[in-house]
């Protein structure tokens, strides 16, 4: 079952991210906490939402996304931030359901697209955004100020 986060839901989403950040190898580099993610999701003005995948009555699975806008279509998109099924699940579709209940929320607020950033060394998840025929963005590189960088071009001026 996929379903709308709620603010009980904030410690399990807290620990997905923790357990995401693991898998990419990146755990030290998380510092979200749950006073954190309930603000972002749930304060007076939402900077992020989230849906859950359940079974079982536990939440297995996680989508954390954020608006975005295309100056190009002049419409709103979803951004994909965090797409994460604990290991026990995977390959029974929780991940293609969680991403089909965003696909669809798109279309439903008129949406342009639906996007999202893959690391270039995670192979199966490469394979199953291929197979749903999501389409790399190859031509575009991300670029990301942060920290001192940010810090001091920020003060540069």
């Amino acid at each position: 079952m996929i379903r709308a986060a709620t603010q009980v839901d904030i410690p399990v989403l807290v620990e997905l991210i923790g357990e995401l950040a693991e898998y990419e190898r990146a755990r030290d580099e998380v510092e979200i906490d749950d006073v954190m993610l309930e603000r972002a999701l749930f304060g007076p003005e939402p900077s992020a939402f989230a849906r859950v995948a359940t079974a079982d009555d536990l939440i297995v699975g996680m989508a954390l996304y954020y608006r975005s806008f295309s100056t190009w279509t002049g419409l709103q998109g979803i951004y994909l931030e965090d797409l994460y099924i604990r290991p026990a699940h995977r390959g029974l579709g929780i991940g293609k359901a969680l991403l089909a209940s965003l696909a669809r929320l798109a279309l439903d607020e008129g949406c342009s697209r639906l996007e999202w950033s893959v690391l270039d060394w995670n192979a199966p998840a490469i394979a199953f955004y291929r197979s749903i025929g999501a389409a790399a963005m190859d031509e575009w590189t991300r670029y990301r100020l942060a920290g001192p960088a940010l810090t001091d071009f920020a003060n540069s001026f």
